[in-house]
């Protein structure tokens, strides 16, 4: 039923591909934020955009969505410079930097939305909705338009790979190679604000930030290879902008755009969690498992070492005499019982326990790894 509405329904299926478009795109720049540590200064390009859409239709008086966008895109592109030039040749740190020109910038383009709202006719209605999107009026043109300016991004990415890597990773060895990493810089920029534009109508200004950290921090959970990583964060977006289209249509008077974000978290949540590289919950079985594995290896080496003073290394003790590594007796206990069902310890009566001969092999084992 719902493959059904996403190939049949109109609205639906403009919004699900513009959305799924923005989340490949976002996928893929968002891996060069976030790796590059400047995850807020796509939060600062994306409401720096706001007062473009305002001034473009103040200066041109219409709304026509490519003159609103390229307005946009040039404010945000001023933001970015005025962020870096305001770090180079001052003592203000480049997170405070951010601050200051995204307050400033998103400040002066809701003071632009108020004075618009003011206009004596009704021509400025819905220029409001680009705060947090307007997902449901992304028409068939607007579709096309986002999967060309995203098909372009994704093919300078791909076409300059290796000078990004080293942009991210080692940019003091692109510079003594004599790589124009600047000039990449620039270009990494220019691609972050077209991702920007492809999300302005879906998202929003506000929310925008969000979808370009989001996917790639899920990503991040579960590699450490930076292709896998820009591929499971582009999937990630496709993912989320498919579920939050889907639940906005299901649900009413559900805005797509934080229905998108919503997505994207609970994405980002699950694999902050149980991600098998980096998940909380998986890391805390894995050390609980290690921490038992260190305890059943101490409990066979106190059995070997007790066994020193005897000519049989199979020679039972009392289970009150492996107290002395300072684990409790239940502890102990159940430690034993495990490794009496691994096969490598023996259970004697009166609380007697000795090692078998593959706990002899095992513990032999251990120590020449421990020397290696």
């Amino acid at each position: 039923m719902i493959l059904h509405e996403l190939i049949f329904d109109y609205t639906l299926r403009n919004v699900a591909l513009g959305s799924a478009m923005l989340g490949i795109v976002s996928g893929f720049l968002g891996t060069i934020v976030v790796l590059k540590k400047q995850s807020l200064l796509g939060d600062a390009m994306s409401h720096a955009a706001l007062p473009g859409i305002a001034l473009a239709f103040i200066v041109f008086g219409t709304k026509n969505i490519s003159v609103l966008l390229l307005g946009a895109g040039i404010t945000a592109f001023i933001a970015t410079g005025l962020i870096y030039l305001t770090t180079k040749n001052s003592k203000i740190k480049f997170d405070s930097s951010l601050a200051i020109w995204l307050s400033t910038f998103f400040g002066l383009g809701l003071v632009l939305l108020t004075i618009i709202q003011r206009y004596p006719n009704a021509q400025q209605a819905g220029l409001d909705k680009f705060l947090f999107g307007q997902a449901a009026a992304l028409t068939q043109s607007d579709v096309t338009t986002m999967f060309i300016l995203g098909a372009v991004s994704i093919s300078v990415v791909i076409l300059f790979w290796k000078e990004i890597k080293i942009l991210i990773f080692d940019p003091g060895f692109g510079t003594s190679l004599g790589l124009k990493l600047r000039f990449m810089e620039t270009v990494v920029i220019a691609l972050i604000i077209v991702a920007i534009l492809i999300g302005l109508q879906t998202v929003g200004v506000v929310l925008m930030s969000s979808m370009l950290i989001a996917p790639a921090v899920a990503a991040r959970q579960w590699t450490d290879r930076l292709s896998t990583m820009v591929m499971l964060s582009a999937f990630f977006g496709i993912i989320a902008g498919i579920c939050g289209s889907v639940f906005s249509s299901k649900i009413a008077k559900m805005p797509t755009g934080p229905a998108i974000i919503v997505s994207i978290s609970f994405i980002v949540l699950i694999s902050v969690l149980f991600s098998h590289k980096y998940g909380l919950i998986t890391q805390y079985f894995i050390e609980r498992r290690s921490n038992r594995n260190i305890k059943l290896n101490r409990i066979l080496e106190g059995l070997l070492n007790l066994s020193v003073n005897h000519k049989n290394p199979y020679h039972p003790h009392s289970i009150n005499v492996l107290r002395f590594m300072g684990y409790s007796p239940a502890a102990i206990r159940s430690g034993l019982e495990n490794l009496s069902q691994k096969g490598l310890v023996l259970h004697h009566g009166e609380e007697e326990w000795a090692l078998t001969e593959a706990g002899y092999k095992e513990v032999e084992n251990n120590i020449k790894n421990l020397v290696q």
